[in-house]
């Protein structure tokens, strides 16, 4: 594997208020409604995140450190498996910026530091539009397809 790195960049437009998007991105109320997960914070600069199951064991995927916290604007956290924490060279980061547009939210979300090439590489390029997506929905309808009844989060293979 190379030690390239890569970055993924999302954009999306969200008919909420930045502080609805802010809440439905930190509150594990609304995390596990759209993504499926445990997103537990208390997403002060320094303190530790994690994504957990939902399935009573709080069995934790992912696990990082806030690194920069402006509610309801921009939140930055490092990102990494628990496997791997405290390899610098395994952890990425993920800035989510929130901007009202008249009555949208632009939601960038950039997942930077991945090793080209690498699983987790792959599997954030198709689990970022799955979780975005349901995002939107929920905060737009209400309700969010279950994206963790889906068979793969992989990237879409190519024809």
């Amino acid at each position: 594997m190379s030690d390239t790195m890569t970055d993924f960049v999302y954009v999306t437009y969200i008919s909420a208020t930045p502080q609805k998007v802010w809440d439905a991105i930190t509150n594990p109320e609304f995390t596990r409604q759209y993504w499926g997960k445990n997103i537990v914070s208390d997403w002060k600069p320094g303190s530790k995140w994690d994504m957990a199951s939902t399935d009573g064991l709080n069995n934790v995927n992912i696990t990082g450190k806030v690194l920069e916290s402006r509610p309801p604007a921009k939140l930055v956290i490092s990102w990494v498996s628990p496997e791997n924490l405290g390899n610098e060279n395994e952890t990425s980061r993920v800035t989510f910026e929130l901007e009202r547009l008249g009555e949208v939210v632009r939601l960038n979300v950039v997942h930077d530091r991945l090793k080209q090439g690498s699983e987790m590489a792959k599997g954030i390029s198709g689990g970022w539009p799955m979780v975005l997506s349901g995002l939107k929905s929920f905060l737009e309808t209400g309700k969010a397809p279950n994206i963790m009844s889906l068979k793969s989060c992989s990237a879409p293979k190519a024809a």
